[in-house]
């Protein structure tokens, strides 16, 4: 990550990062398949096939960070995000379909012809080392533009790592016994296919969360909370309401000032409090700021 400037947009980058992805997938699908087959490994065409399936979540990631990166208009005040979210939702249920498949794929599929080479290792070592770079960068960048499809795909290449572990163990144990141990590369691509269809379940929920309005933690409030208060004029919180709508979050805020004070200076107080918050937190998209009379405990 720290090979782009800080002046390159974060969400451009993950586009980019996204359709790095898509390329990296199709190729690692079409060795892993090929080679897979070639040496009769269900465990290695299994993972090839867990790796096409990244070329279309890929796909998705990127035609949703494309979509939520579009302004506001007069049919969507509060942008496009909610589709970045939706493609998140996508992937999920991409990966829940996919381990399925792979299970039924793994014990459907016959034994009479064992793993006989070592040739499938290869894939299985490369695809190691390439999604723990891949994984590196969408972490940083999802975390950093608070992306749910980016996160969701992280996930994905975090899946393949471990998918290609158990590949890999599941192909080793069978060549060391080709004929007695046949059904451990088989066994590892049933595994494989669990492991995607937990990891499926695991990013429906979080991109679920996010779209029935589910409040941001704690500390996040409060740092809104702290910086409106730091408002001259501004006396109190009442209630502080955020939902993520793609990227950022919007904000309600019920902000108490002085009764006595007119609407003209109340008007003033929200309005530096809705700057404050948007200039000191990237994550906010914008801030609604309800005014009421501060009412001290007797």
């Amino acid at each position: 990550p720290a090979c782009y400037p800080e002046t390159v947009p974060a969400d451009l980058i993950a586009r980019r990062v996204a359709l790095a992805s898509i390329f990296i997938s199709a190729a690692l699908a079409a060795i892993k398949i090929t080679v897979g087959l070639m040496a009769h490994s269900t465990a290695v065409v299994s993972d090839g096939f867990e790796s096409a399936a990244d070329v279309l979540a890929s796909g998705f990631v990127l035609f949703g960070l494309t979509l939520a990166a579009k302004p506001p208009d007069a049919d969507h005040p509060y942008g496009h995000g909610r589709v970045e979210t939706l493609t998140g939702l996508l992937v999920g249920i991409l990966l829940s379909a996919t381990g399925a498949l792979i299970c039924y794929r793994a014990l459907e599929t016959s034994v009479e012809h064992p793993v006989t080479t070592a040739l499938a290792v290869w894939p299985m070592i490369g695809s190691l080392f390439i999604k723990s770079i891949t994984l590196g960068f969408k972490q940083y960048y999802g975390r950093k533009i608070r992306s749910d499809s980016m996160i969701a795909d992280a996930w994905n290449d975090a899946v393949d790592i471990l998918s290609a572990v158990t590949a890999l163990a599941a192909l080793s144990i069978t060549l060391i016994d080709p004929v007695r141990f046949a059904l451990a590369d088989h066994i590892g691509g049933f595994l494989i296919g669990l492991i995607v269809i937990f990891l499926g379940l695991h990013v429906i929920r979080d991109t679920a969360m996010q779209l029935i309005d589910t409040m941001p933690s704690p500390p996040l409030l409060a740092e809104i909370r702290d910086i409106a208060m730091a408002v001259p004029g501004a006396l109190a919180v009442e209630k502080c309401f955020a939902r993520k709508t793609g990227l950022r979050y919007h904000v309600d805020l019920h902000l108490e000032v002085d009764p006595s004070m007119t609407v003209r200076a109340s008007h003033e107080i929200a309005r530096q409090v809705r700057i404050a918050v948007k200039e000191n937190l990237d994550w906010v998209a914008d801030v609604l700021v309800h005014v009421e009379p501060h009412m001290p405990l007797e």
